[in-house]
């Protein structure tokens, strides 16, 4: 038994020795086995998927009770919610004459349906959460303050489009609340000063009901083929290529800012 154990753990150790000299390997991991501090650093910052994390970490970078590992956890459902909506839209045509039965075929009829369809939508509603917290846990610690002061308002930003993700998913599955929700949210977006037909100083702007941010939002008066089409584009694409932009900017400004803020607001040194 032990001789085929050393003799299984001698294979395992020439087929590693052979997968890290291939040329495969090379192409992607530019430098050796990490087998000192420089080469771990250099392994990290010169590969695409392993530099998003930093080549050193700070001791309370990494603890619970800090964190509240609120960023990440809003990442990952962000990951999530794109997995799920893209096996979604398999499913789903933004036609007012069957995007009703499309998502009662995706509950009934498609295999796991119902399951992606809940998990995008408990996924949305907890990354709702987690960005709030997270945004909480940033000003109870004071991270906002400078040089972090412009990653903050990238936080805010982020916030908006969670919101907004949310608020144009509304009107995808067709039905009553969905109708409902989407005519409150536009009449609401209607009595926006300067750009909408009935809030204040609209007529400054020359706005009426056919060219404010309502109409531009529904594509007309009415919550119809244009609305419903409109809201698929922004909730399938728009939103979400905006988002991974600026999360891409969130994530880097951390980095550049030196990690996650020490507690009290005090940033660690580089």
């Amino acid at each position: 038994m032990g001789q085929q154990l050393r003799g299984r753990a001698s294979l395992w150790r020439r087929t590693r020795d052979r997968v890290l000299a291939s040329q495969l390997w090379r192409s992607v991991i530019r430098h050796g086995y990490p087998d000192e501090n420089r080469n771990r650093i250099l392994v990290i910052i010169s590969n695409i998927f392993l530099h998003l994390h930093p080549a050193r970490v700070k001791r309370h970078g990494v603890k619970l009770r800090y964190t509240w590992c609120m960023g990440g956890l809003s990442a990952f459902l962000f990951f999530v919610l794109t997995v799920t909506g893209v096996l979604l839209m398999f499913y789903y045509v933004p036609d007012t004459r069957r995007a009703y039965q499309d998502m009662k075929d995706l509950e009934h009829a498609v295999l796991f349906g119902k399951l992606m369809r809940n998990m995008h939508r408990w996924a949305a509603h907890a990354m709702v959460v987690t960005v709030i917290l997270h945004m909480t846990r940033v000003f109870l610690t004071g991270s906002y303050r400078p040089p972090r002061e412009f990653n903050w308002v990238i936080g805010v930003g982020l916030l908006v489009l969670t919101l907004l993700l949310s608020f144009t998913g509304y009107l995808l599955p067709w039905d009553q609340l969905a109708m409902w929700a989407i005519t409150v949210g536009t009449n609401m977006a209607e009595a926006t000063p300067f750009l909408g037909a009935a809030g204040p100083f609209h007529e400054l702007l020359g706005i009426t009901k056919h060219n404010d941010i309502r109409f531009a939002l529904l594509g007309g008066t009415i919550v119809d083929q244009n609305a419903l089409l409109r809201f698929y584009v922004l909730h399938c694409i728009a939103l979400p290529l905006i988002g991974a932009v600026l999360m891409a900017v969130h994530f880097w400004r951390v980095r550049k800012d030196g990690g996650i803020s020490g507690p009290h607001g005090k940033l660690p040194k580089l």
